[in-house]
């Protein structure tokens, strides 16, 4: 049995711009929630936002994109790892944060 799941996502302002969305999505992801997975039905449903947080070649994370969910940093775990039940479930959305650097 396939399961699917509904994730809810909050973009940074300058990526909701471009998508014109508000706040939060919410994509149908089939088959297990990964930040691989979660972020392709991103990109399918809007696909202006290809290459804006995942290069387009090699599909790693962008060097000043973060993910966070459950506070809990998720920027450094693997594409394939299970996001957390609460994501899964639409309890807890998945943040993408656009990081600042400076000092």
């Amino acid at each position: 049995m396939t399961t699917t799941a509904t994730v809810r996502i909050k973009l940074p302002a300058h990526l909701r711009k471009l998508a014109r969305v508000d706040s939060e999505v919410a994509v149908d992801v089939t088959g297990p929630a990964t930040q691989r997975t979660v972020l392709d039905a991103l990109e399918r449903t809007y696909p202006v936002l290809r290459g804006t947080i995942r290069d387009h070649r090699t599909q790693r994370r962008r060097a000043f994109v973060r993910y966070f969910a459950c506070e809990q940093d998720l920027s450094h775990a693997e594409p394939d790892d299970p996001l957390p039940e609460a994501v899964v479930r639409g309890t807890e959305p998945l943040l993408i944060v656009g990081a600042m650097a400076g000092g």
